[in-house]
């Protein structure tokens, strides 16, 4: 918990500066977009395998139920929402929630099992970005019926946009799918997923986004999924698929630099998620957990 409130510290406070007097909290929306790390319940509406909604997802959080997220709890963006001084959550967009003043406050539009690769969340039956997108369009359209103009756009260019991928298309998708992995390298099937990544910012950034923050990968070869397919004789973390996740990471970095000296008015920030939840794996006593 003391990793994800960091994490969650970190989104609000990168963008608390630009604060733009909006009555109780810091920005005015927050909408997110992305995998499982941040679907709220999306997926729920799907004819797909990859749910959370049942137990023991939720134990721990608001009345005990599970709701979608791939958490026993919060995740780090329902964290951000609390830090920023939201008192409810943006609604999962696919829900019945997400409808008439509940859209004030942002949408989520984030489908566990999708990533920066379309063909995967193809075939995983999950929302591809450029779907999302759509979503948000539409979602656009929805606001604007429920607030008037000014107060529609000036929702859409203040509010703190979230996007987290790329989990999915190495685990999920690139180590298991010898289509892949025979015929691309770990840093070329990277730099595929970056231009994925580059159209999806410029497509976000078209459509009014100015406050971005993008997760980096987390050590994946430290997921006991990895672990169990892919460790062999490693006793600890896979070492291999945790250096494809730093070369990727660095990548990412270096095109979100790139990217907001390209778009006039964009603030992006890249959160290393990598380095926090590494060393929790590596000290977790020294971070309260045995």
């Amino acid at each position: 918990m003391q990793i994800v409130y960091g994490v969650a510290l970190v989104l609000a406070s990168a963008f608390a500066v630009l604060r733009l007097g909006y009555a109780q909290t810091l920005v005015p929306a927050v909408i997110t977009f992305g995998d499982s790390a941040v679907d709220v319940g999306n997926n729920n509406y799907l004819p797909t395998i990859y749910r959370a909604n049942y137990p023991p997802y939720g134990r721990d959080f608001i009345n005990n139920q599970p709701t979608g997220r791939f958490c026993n709890g919060k995740l780090a963006t329902d964290l951000t929402a609390e830090t920023l001084g939201f008192t409810t959550y943006p609604p999962a967009y696919l829900s019945p929630e997400a409808s008439g003043k509940n859209l004030l406050i942002g949408a989520n539009f984030a489908s566990a099992a999708s990533g920066y690769d379309e063909k995967a969340a193809y075939v995983n039956h999950a929302i591809s970005l450029s779907q999302q997108l759509q979503y948000f369009k539409e979602y656009q359209s929805k606001l604007a019926k429920v607030a008037d103009s000014n107060k529609s756009a000036s929702i859409i260019t203040g509010a703190l946009y979230i996007l987290s991928a790329g989990s999915s298309d190495f685990l999920q998708n690139y180590y298991v799918n010898p289509w892949l992995n025979k015929v691309y390298t770990p840093d070329q099937y990277g730099s595929y997923l970056l231009g994925s990544f580059n159209n999806f910012v410029k497509g976000l950034y078209g459509l009014g986004a100015r406050k971005l923050g993008v997760t980096s990968l987390p050590p994946l070869g430290c997921l006991p999924a990895a672990r169990t397919l892919f460790g062999f004789h490693e006793t600890g973390c896979v070492s291999n698929i945790n250096t494809d996740v730093q070369q990727f990471n660095k990548k990412v970095g270096s095109a979100a630099a790139d990217l907001q000296k390209q778009l006039p008015g964009l603030k992006i920030v890249v959160f290393d998620i990598y380095k926090p939840l590494y060393d929790l794996v590596e000290s977790p006593s020294s971070h309260g957990t045995k």
